[in-house]
């Protein structure tokens, strides 16, 4: 009676690892752009000008680095999640692929979550 009310989650790290990692891709994607942008903006001719260029130039590289930080986060969490090793990282992974790309991190974060008691 007791097997039938119990519920196998151990599918649910290695999803959730899934879409951190794609979440991460997708983060790493988002920052080429970025720098791709910045560049142009950078290369635009300095004659006189209304706004300042090279702050919008600044402010992307800075939109940037913060991205690949939250990109690097995912991975490593998706990877955790992956090898279902430390739930610590893949919560962190979660939560960075949330801030990436809802889509995907909010049903890591909710399988994360629901798998904590398998993973300790």
């Amino acid at each position: 009676m007791e097997n039938e009310n119990r519920i196998d989650r151990s599918w649910m790290p290695p999803v959730a690892g899934i879409l951190d990692v794609v979440a991460g891709v997708f983060g790493l994607i988002g920052c080429g752009a970025l720098v791709f942008a910045s560049t142009i903006i950078g290369h635009v001719a300095a004659e006189e000008q209304e706004f300042p260029l090279f702050a919008v130039e600044g402010l992307l590289v800075a939109v940037a680095i913060g991205i690949v930080v939250l990109a690097v986060l995912a991975l490593v969490g998706g990877f955790f999640a992956l090898r279902r090793s430390s739930w610590a990282w893949m919560i962190v992974g979660a939560i960075a692929a949330t801030v990436l790309c809802p889509p995907l991190g909010v049903p890591s974060i909710i399988l994360t979550v629901l798998s904590e008691k398998e993973l300790g």
